[in-house]
C-alpha cells in the first residue's frame, strides 16, 4: 500500500483560511452585540419568557423604528430592547425625551436606560438620555405591572413611555428585566422589573434627585426595579 502523502499548505490556501477564520471571528462579535429581546406591551409581568431580539437595526432607520401608530393596520406593537446605547448605535440626540416639567407631547422614538451611581446616591440608579433620574412609586405593583399614577399625578411623575415599535437602549440594565405596559391612557410605559418607571417634573438638570423619598412613596429605581436608597 502506497503510504499516504503530506504536504504543507501553499500560501494561497493559508491565506484563505486566515480570511475565513476572521469573517467567522466578526459574525461572532456581530451576534454578541446585538443580543437583546422582543417584548410585547403588557408582557412585562413575565419578561423573561420573551423571544429573542433581532439584530440591531442601521443607523439610518434605527432613529425612527416605527412608521406606524397605534391601532394601525401593518404596526409593530412590540418593543425591541438593546443591550446596547443608543450612541453605540449611531443614535445621536434624545429620541424625543423631554426634560424636568416640560410636557411630553409625543412618546420618544427611542429610550435608553443607564444605571449609574452619584455623589448624592451611591446605590446603582437609573437615568435616561438626558441624564434625568429615574423613580418608582410604591403604590404600583410589579406582578401583574400596573400604574396607579394618573391623571395630576402623571403630569407631576411623568411615566417613561415610548412610541410602539421602539428600541429601548441599555447600559448597565441586564435586558430580561425590561419590559412594558399600556396605561389607561393608551400610552405604552417602560417597567423595569415589573415597575412603571417615571421622571419627576422637579428634576431639570443632571445629578438632580429632588423626588427622592417624596410621600414615603417614590424613589430612585434600581437596575432591578428595586428601590436604590442607600
Amino acid at each position: 500500500m502506497t503510504p499516504l502523502q503530506t504536504r504543507p499548505l501553499s500560501s494561497k490556501s493559508t491565506a484563505r483560511r486566515a480570511v475565513v477564520a476572521s469573517l467567522l471571528a466578526l459574525t461572532g462579535v456581530a451576534s454578541l452585540s446585538a443580543c437583546g429581546k422582543t417584548i410585547s406591551i403588557g408582557d412585562s409581568s413575565a419578561p423573561a419568557a420573551s423571544a429573542p431580539a433581532p439584530s440591531a437595526a442601521p443607523a439610518s432607520s434605527s432613529a425612527s423604528p416605527s412608521a406606524t401608530t397605534s391601532g394601525q393596520g401593518g404596526g409593530n406593537s412590540a418593543l425591541q430592547v438593546v443591550d446596547s446605547t443608543a450612541k453605540d448605535n449611531g443614535l445621536t440626540g434624545t429620541g424625543g425625551t423631554v426634560v424636568g416639567a416640560v410636557v411630553q407631547e409625543a412618546p420618544p422614538k427611542w429610550v435608553q436606560l443607564a444605571a449609574v451611581t452619584s455623589t448624592s446616591l451611591s446605590a446603582p440608579h437609573l437615568i435616561n438620555i438626558n441624564q434625568a433620574a429615574l423613580y418608582r412609586f410604591d403604590k404600583d405593583t410589579a406582578s401583574p405591572s400596573k400604574s396607579n399614577c394618573n391623571d395630576d399625578c402623571a403630569a407631576k411623575w411623568p411615566p417613561v413611555t415610548i412610541e410602539e415599535g421602539g428600541n429601548v437602549y441599555l447600559a448597565g440594565v441586564n435586558p430580561k428585566e425590561v419590559g412594558a405596559i399600556r396605561r389607561t391612557d393608551g400610552q405604552v410605559q417602560i417597567t423595569v422589573g415589573g415597575w412603571p418607571v417615571y421622571r419627576f417634573s422637579g428634576d431639570s438638570k443632571p445629578g438632580d434627585l429632588n423626588g427622592q423619598g417624596v410621600g414615603g412613596t417614590w424613589f430612585a429605581v434600581g437596575p432591578t426595579g428595586n428601590k436604590a436608597t442607600s
